[in-house]
């Protein structure tokens, strides 16, 4: 499959809602393999996922990541995402932001 220009990146925590810990880290853990499965650049840090890509490939990854944790269990499910779009592309890549931390 070709990938298409890197115009956007978003965070998204997923909290579902489903009782104890254990069940919390199990069911995100499923969003974040969904969200693996893409393919995309993506770092996972303790509170959200960050992903960049497509921006109409990744408004579908973060209305899937809902889907997969209801499929995985939870009741509901609440999301924060923040987004970052440029259209003509050149955004601050992942490793242009964190790579300096992790040397």
């Amino acid at each position: 499959m070709e990938r298409k220009e890197i115009n956007a990146s978003i965070a998204i925590q997923v909290l579902p809602n489903v009782v104890g810990n254990e069940e919390i880290v199990r069911v995100v853990d499923e969003v974040i393999e969904f969200i693996k499965s893409k393919g995309l650049k993506m770092n996972v840090a303790p509170f959200e996922t960050t992903v960049e890509g497509d921006f109409d490939e990744l408004m579908e990854i973060v209305k899937e990541c809902q889907v997969v944790a209801v499929k995985a269990g939870a009741e509901g499910v609440m999301s924060y995402v923040k987004i970052n779009y440029k259209p003509k592309g050149d955004i601050l890549k992942i490793d242009e932001k964190i790579s300096k931390y992790n040397r």
